[in-house]
């Protein structure tokens, strides 16, 4: 986990720089902005997510959409992408690794065995992405930030601080993840006990890991957004329609899995000060 950041310009290649999630469009938008709004404390702002008029190499093409922008202390922290009603959902914060040329990193993900479900395409002026699935199942999305260079806020109170693969093929997934970004794989003496790789860039930097889970259901990078107390946050998530579990104390701070009022699953984490 990094220190506290405020990027003024796109991440390197490879290194996770946005989230969002699928809502419904609607009242379900309405309440899952209710929701993170009390949980995070987080604004909105609309954004045109206007597609390209290309087709998208999966044979899927989106129409052309209604985004919502999660601001902390006014700037992008996280987005709502509203579907229409029917149109599948990932039931999750959905990750974005940051792609220099998203064109040529999902060229570079097919050749390696991923899937792509959704473009290249444009998202109006705020940049262009692709999402995929890789060979053990999980998605993720590459973004190739403009107006929108990603999370602009890191590892702070409200704001993303790490995302980790949850896989019962850990093995699969770190050798696609190291063949697509050059990824080091290091292992974690702090968690002897579980099949855990951290994924590092190849300048050092840790980026977040696979977990080997071999009774997961399925595969699914996992979402951690910081919070200062977890305990407090639980309560309000909770209050606000939520669910949570138990938070457990780990050894990078207090911790907890939520699902918020719409199934979406999500981890906040307080890290030790």
């Amino acid at each position: 986990m990094g220190s506290m950041s405020f990027l003024t310009g796109n991440q390197p290649e490879s290194t996770p720089t946005w989230t969002d999630l699928d809502v419904t469009e609607g009242a379900a938008a309405e309440r899952a902005a209710e929701f993170y709004g009390a949980v995070f404390d987080w604004e909105f702002r609309e954004d045109s997510l206007e597609d390209s008029r290309e087709d998208f190499r999966g044979g899927f093409r989106a129409d052309a959409g209604r985004g919502i922008t999660c601001l902390l202390r006014g700037r992008p922290v996280a987005g709502l992408r509203t579907v229409p009603e029917g149109a599948p959902r990932l039931g999750a914060w959905r990750m974005y690794f940051a792609a220099d040329d998203c064109d040529a990193v999902t060229d570079r993900a097919v050749a390696a065995g991923a899937t792509v479900t959704r473009g290249p395409a444009e998202r109006g002026p705020l940049g262009r992405a692709a999402v995929l699935l890789d060979p053990v199942g999980a998605e993720f999305g590459l973004w190739q930030g403009r107006d929108l260079l990603g999370c602009e806020l890191v590892n702070e109170p409200g704001a993303l601080v790490r995302n980790d693969l949850s896989t019962p093929h850990a093995e699969r997934a770190r050798t696609f993840y190291a063949t697509l970004f050059s990824y080091t794989l290091d292992g974690n003496e702090d968690l002897p006990d579980f099949d855990f790789t951290f994924l590092r860039r190849p300048d050092g930097h840790e980026i977040g890991g696979v977990f080997g889970a071999p009774d997961a259901p399925s595969s699914r990078w996992e979402t951690t957004f910081e919070v200062a107390d977890t305990d407090a946050v639980v309560a309000r998530a909770v209050a606000a329609g939520g669910d949570a579990d138990a938070p457990s104390d780990m050894p990078y701070g207090r911790m907890a899995r939520l699902t918020d009022p719409l199934g979406n699953a999500f981890h906040v984490i307080a890290r030790p000060s």
